[in-house]
């Protein structure tokens, strides 16, 4: 799967919100001051191109869809990133998130029922 740029991503997590959507529906979701339209059909051209998103036609309108779902997406970032920057080691992504990111003792212990819930699952298989 091809990289995002962070201004493709930001069409893409609009697309994924609105479901569907013509173009002056993505330029609303941007906070102002929004993107010139004709940047934001740029964008969403090269993610076209990418096979990120698909349209239908209507008249002289595109009505635009995302043919990429942003958990497949999410998880293909995920594995790209733990390949860069943690040598696809998961132990090592997790530490470096449990210590970077300032969780509190609350937010750890429910990671670790979530993980404590996995490994169950995962033993019943």
């Amino acid at each position: 799967m091809k990289a995002l740029t962070k201004a493709e991503e930001q069409v893409m997590k609009y697309l994924w919100e609105l479901g569907r959507g013509y173009l002056k529906d993505i330029v609303s979701c941007y906070p102002e001051p929004a993107p010139a339209y004709t940047t934001v059909s740029t964008v969403v051209n090269v993610l076209v191109k990418k096979a990120f998103i698909g349209y239908e036609t209507h008249g002289k309108s595109r009505e635009y869809y995302p043919l990429v779902a942003k958990e497949t997406y999410a998880r293909e970032s995920m594995k790209g990133m733990m390949h860069t920057f943690f040598n696809d080691s998961p132990k090592q992504f997790a530490s470096f998130f449990t210590q970077e990111s300032d969780l509190s003792v609350e937010e750890l212990k429910e990671l670790q029922q979530m993980i404590q819930v996995e490994i169950e699952k995962q033993n019943k298989r």
